[in-house]
């Protein structure tokens, strides 16, 4: 007896299947191709920092041309809630972290977090040493320093008596300014009679430090900030004291420095170059996201800027 209704029903079956199985490919491919857009996770220690709100433009910048999406933790100088702000990173399955460590204490557990989650980690500025990141991008402090050190020295005058108000101990530039300028000044007259930290390298923290350090060594006439932030705030303290002779340098090159290397406020910085920085570490981030071999350190050069070349950097920020 045939049954001639069977292989229809069969047939229709058979259609709805594959229907139903291309359709669940097609949300498959489409979920795939959504989850294929790359993610960069960038905790950074403050965005009061003119360092870090360059850093971040021109990371954001870069992203953006490379279509990948960056996810921003600013930590406001609290290294614990950054530990927690990596974490977040890590569970949102971000697939590479740029990393500004807010403080030495625990500035490893972000990297080893990241790394054993298997996620690539571009340490700017700042790189853990019981825990460095895959590759880390900053300007070549050591020399730099010693450039702007030797300087100092050749354009001191009569002036032999130095205060330096250093930035957050233990990371990496404050110790790596210290070795260069040291390396700069040696030999010369110049003494160093003083020094204080700050905590987060900010201008208030510059003002209140070398106000104090004027009072208890009236005979400072040289001041270091490790930051220009913290040598504004020195030579503002200076001026309000009745120092008119005071020599003034620092270190970063942001805007609010170089426009006081052009007053004359400062007499001269180191420049840093945030925008080849920035886009450094997105290029970095997304080669090793891709196993792609980067140096562990990649170092750029810091520029010593005086009076005489400053324009050049404000009319175009390396």
């Amino acid at each position: 007896m045939f049954e001639p209704r069977r292989p229809v029903k069969m047939f229709v079956g058979l259609m709805t299947a594959a229907l139903l199985s291309t359709t669940l490919g097609a949300c498959a491919s489409s979920t795939s191709a959504e989850d294929s857009e790359i993610t960069i996770g960038l905790a950074v220690p403050n965005q009061q920092s003119p360092f870090y709100v360059a850093i971040r433009k021109w990371v954001e910048d870069e992203a953006k041309r490379e279509n990948a999406k960056v996810l921003i933790a600013d930590a406001k100088n609290d290294a614990d809630d950054q530990v927690s702000q990596v974490q977040d990173f890590i569970t949102r399955g971000v697939d590479g972290l740029i990393y500004i460590p807010a403080g030495a204490a625990a500035a490893t557990v972000p990297v080893r977090a990241a790394k054993s989650a298997g996620i690539p980690v571009v340490t700017v500025d700042r790189n853990p040493k019981d825990a460095p990141g895959d590759t880390f991008i900053a300007t070549d402090s050591v020399a730099a320093a010693q450039e702007l050190g030797e300087w100092v020295v050749k354009n001191a005058g009569d002036r032999s008596n130095l205060a330096i108000i250093q930035g957050q101990l233990g990371t990496t530039p404050e110790e790596a300014r210290d070795e260069g300028f040291k390396k700069g000044i040696e030999g010369g007259k110049i003494k160093e009679v003083a020094r204080q930290a700050s905590k987060a390298w900010l201008q208030d923290e510059g003002y209140q430090i070398a106000t104090d350090l004027l009072q208890a060594h009236p005979d400072i006439d040289i001041i270091f900030g490790r930051a220009d932030g913290l040598a504004l705030g020195a030579a503002q303290a200076a001026r309000n004291a009745g120092s008119k002779d005071m020599l003034v340098v620092g270190f970063d090159g942001d805007p609010s420095g170089l426009e006081a290397v052009k007053s004359g406020l400062l007499a001269a910085t180191v420049t840093q170059q945030t925008t080849a920085m920035g886009k450094l570490a997105v290029q970095s981030t997304l080669k090793l996201i891709k196993k792609e071999q980067v140096p562990a350190e990649q170092l750029q050069k810091g520029i010593l800027t005086t009076s005489e070349n400053v324009d050049e950097y404000l009319a175009n920020h390396p």
